[in-house]
């Protein structure tokens, strides 16, 4: 089961904002793709929250949209940020990216962003979104969420 961003934010709008503003701290994060061999490959990536999807735009046959393309599954994480502090905790999300073929709703996005042309842009399935933080100095909280179930909030000492 997957879910767009937008049935994310309506089942989770906190989780939702805190992931966003997490994504929204830094510009570059941490896209993970697999490779032919099956092994993962790691790689910059700049990601966009409009219009109710999670988009992924990249370079014309660059490795990681090439390796979207024969294998859609992916986990991104956000930029952590310098030292150690995680301001709002770790962040991260896996799913499927699908690339857009149609013509206008990458001229929209190409509107909206203005990357540099030509681009592949990818929509993506969510499957887990996942927020690591510590409460408190003492507890490690991990909350979460799948597409169809509740959210899940673990406390650790």
């Amino acid at each position: 089961m997957a879910a767009n961003w937008a049935a994310f934010t309506a089942a989770e709008p906190d989780l939702a904002k805190t992931v966003e503003e997490r994504f929204g701290a830094h510009a570059h994060h941490v896209l993970a793709t697999l490779r032919k061999d099956g092994s993962p490959r790691t790689t910059g990536i700049e990601v966009r929250f409009l219009n109710g999807e999670l988009w992924l735009g990249m370079m014309p046959d660059s490795r990681k949209a090439l390796d979207l393309r024969r294998d859609p599954r992916f986990a991104l994480q956000a930029n952590p940020g310098e030292g150690t502090s995680m301001g709002g905790g770790d962040v991260r999300i896996a799913g499927r990216a699908i690339e857009v073929e149609d013509a206008r709703t990458k001229a929209a996005y190409g509107e909206e962003v203005e990357p540099p042309e030509p681009f592949h842009l990818f929509r993506t399935e969510l499957t887990e979104v996942v927020r690591t933080y510590v409460e408190n100095d003492t507890y490690l909280v991990v909350q979460l969420w799948k597409p169809g179930e509740s959210l899940r909030t673990i406390k650790r000492t």
